[in-house]
């Protein structure tokens, strides 16, 4: 990968205050890269901003809602102002919701009962409203900045684009209907848009991260003492590597797909990094 492909150039990472974003935009910082921080809550930005400034880096924080074309223009044009135009986009903004995943793992006759047990979600009681909202910000929160920032992209006929697809978009993970169906959309859509912004100069790709070490997944993955629930054990049965992702492990893959002096003919792929989970059948 060059050394100096990155140098002042203007870089977008959404959900930039997570645990795998903010290690990506203070590692593009740390290469040369302006970068600018989109996330719901700018609090949650500032600290990444610091940390990036402190160490001699650029880094603009703002605060914006990515399944809103309106606030994602507004973005645009104050990062343009701040920082110049951008031509790296890093769509990690996402997420999941607990009301939308269902607590069993197959069919239960109770789920269709006349009583519902307390606490019991089964296919047949999802919101489909619930369902949306983790659909929206999947999707709509990948297309439109997609849309925004590639149109200045378009403009100067170069740049490139990572969005965050999940080992969801290979293999539906049992609970997690509307995440695995909205990171399958997300692979489909960068191949999609790959094929149709290449004459534009504009290559797009994704990765695909495994089970990794943040604040959600802590809490589904282990218990309070550090151990492994049951599904954490599941999952370390069928991960090669036996062990949890960590926002480093990201980098490398995430710069390589960026760097056109680099990946300069890789277009459409989606990346696995995910410790050979995807490998795996655990039989």
């Amino acid at each position: 990968m060059s050394t100096t492909f990155f140098q002042g150039k203007t870089a977008v990472v959404t959900g930039g205050g997570g645990t795998l974003c903010s290690a990506i935009a203070i590692e593009l910082a740390r290469l040369g890269a302006k970068v600018a921080l989109v996330g719901r809550t700018v609090a949650k930005l500032e600290p990444v901003a610091s940390a990036i400034q402190s160490a001699g880096g650029t880094a603009l924080p703002l605060g914006a809602d990515v399944t809103d074309a309106t606030a994602v223009e507004a973005i645009r044009a104050t990062v343009a102002k701040e920082l110049g135009t951008c031509t790296l986009l890093v769509n990690g903004a996402g997420g999941n919701r607990n009301d939308a995943v269902t607590t069993l793992t197959e069919f239960q006759p109770e789920e269709i009962g006349d009583v519902l047990p307390e606490g019991l979600r089964g296919f047949f009681n999802l919101d489909p409203g619930r369902m949306a909202d983790v659909i929206r910000v999947n999707t709509i929160g990948t297309l439109i900045p997609c849309q925004v920032f590639g149109r200045e992209m378009a403009r100067r006929g170069q740049g490139a684009i990572v969005n965050f697809a999940s080992m969801n978009s290979y293999r539906p993970l049992s609970k997690n209907l509307a995440y695995s169906l909205s990171k399958a959309g997300v692979a489909n859509m960068t191949q999609w848009l790959a094929a149709y912004l290449a004459p534009a100069g504009i290559r797009v790709n994704a990765v695909a991260p495994g089970f990794f070490a943040n604040e959600r997944s802590r809490k589904i993955l282990m218990d309070d003492r550090g151990g492994l629930t049951a599904r954490g054990q599941n999952v370390m049965a069928h991960t090669p590597m036996k062990r949890f992702g960590e926002a480093r492990d990201l980098l490398g893959a995430v710069c390589w797909l960026l760097d056109d002096e680099s990946a300069g003919f890789v277009t459409g792929i989606t990346v696995p990094v995910d410790g050979g989970f995807l490998a795996s059948s655990g039989v």
